[in-house]
């Protein structure tokens, strides 16, 4: 009895998940397969964090064959960050620390909002451990809400966030 019900509790997990509080996030899949760059310039709502990834230069890198898994911060979520503090980041003087900025948003290998919430941290490119975290049916990466999944790319997957997170 006990074990059903947990696997009741795992599966509406994962399901919940997949669903925002909104209703159903649909999963983008490129009929071309583009790879995270592309995807994220025909998204729209990735300006900023396209703007800043040419700034680094990690578009090369990024359009490399992965996999990856890129947790996106949206326009939203940098503009959310203190007055000044992007336009800091992205002089060229600031290249590096840009650069660590950037990479603390991407892991290794393609990992899928179903494995994501088996997780509790995620090393990333960048070196640090991000911390995922399960709160009912909000999955939270640090202080960032996740808040669209398994954006599939040639060369990775794309999840959303709300917030852009910041290595120690």
């Amino acid at each position: 009895m006990k074990r059903s019900y947990l696997s009741a509790v795992i599966a509406a997990t994962v399901l919940a998940f997949v669903l925002t509080i909104g209703g159903i996030v649909q999963a983008t899949e490129c009929a071309d397969k583009k790879d995270v760059v592309d995807t994220a310039i025909g998204a729209g709502s990735f300006n900023t964090l396209v703007a800043a990834v040419k700034a680094a230069g990690l578009v090369e890198t990024l359009k490399g064959t992965g996999p990856f898994t890129v947790f996106a911060p949206t326009d939203a979520a940098f503009a959310k960050l203190p007055a000044g503090t992007l336009d800091n980041l992205l002089k060229p003087e600031n290249k590096a620390k840009l650069q660590g900025i950037l990479t603390y948003h991407v892991v290794s290998g393609k990992i899928m909002a179903a494995d994501v919430v088996k997780l509790k941290n995620a090393k990333t490119v960048q070196g640090q451990d991000l911390t995922i975290k399960v709160d009912g049916i909000a999955v939270m990466v640090n202080n960032a809400k996740v808040t669209q999944t398994d954006i599939a790319c040639s060369n990775g997957v794309i999840h959303v966030i709300d917030t852009v997170v910041l290595p120690k």
